[in-house]
C-alpha cells in the first residue's frame, strides 16, 4: 500500500470513528442541553463529517490502484474540509460562538474542491483506457 493510500485510509478510519462517537454523543448527551437550532447545526456537522469520512475511504481505495496528484488534492481537501466545516459547526453548536460560522464556508469550499478533484481523476482515468 502506498504511503498516500495508507494515510488517507487512517484518516478515513479516524474520521469515521469520531463521526459515530460524536453522533452518539449528540443524540444521547446533548439533546436536552442544546436548543433545537443548535441541535440541527450539530447534526449537520455529524452528517458532513461522516459523508466525507466515506469520501476519504474512497480516495484511499482509489490511491491503492491509481497514482494521481488529483487524489492527493481530493483527500487533503476532504480531510481539512472536515476539520473546518464540521469542526466549526461542532464548536458553534457547543459554545454558541457565532463567528465560527464564518469558517464553515471555507470547509464547504474544500469539499467542493475535493469532489472536483475526484471528477478530474475519473475523467483522466476514463480517457487513459
Amino acid at each position: 500500500m502506498s504511503p498516500q493510500a495508507r494515510l488517507f485510509l487512517m484518516i478515513a478510519a479516524l474520521y469515521g470513528l469520531l463521526a459515530v462517537a460524536l453522533g452518539a454523543f449528540g443524540a444521547h448527551g446533548l439533546r436536552s442541553r442544546l436548543t433545537g437550532e443548535m441541535m440541527a447545526v450539530y447534526r449537520t456537522a455529524v452528517e458532513y463529517h461522516f459523508y466525507h469520512a466515506l469520501a476519504l475511504l474512497a480516495v484511499a481505495i482509489l490511491a491503492m490502484r491509481i497514482s494521481s496528484g488529483w487524489l492527493t488534492v481530493a483527500g487533503s481537501s476532504f480531510a481539512v474540509g472536515v476539520l473546518l466545516f464540521s469542526g466549526s459547526l461542532y464548536l458553534l453548536a457547543l459554545t454558541g460562538t457565532r463567528w465560527l460560522g464564518a469558517i464553515t464556508p471555507l470547509g464547504g469550499l474544500l469539499f467542493l474542491i475535493g469532489w472536483g478533484a475526484l471528477l478530474i481523476v475519473a475523467w483522466r482515468s476514463a480517457s487513459a483506457v
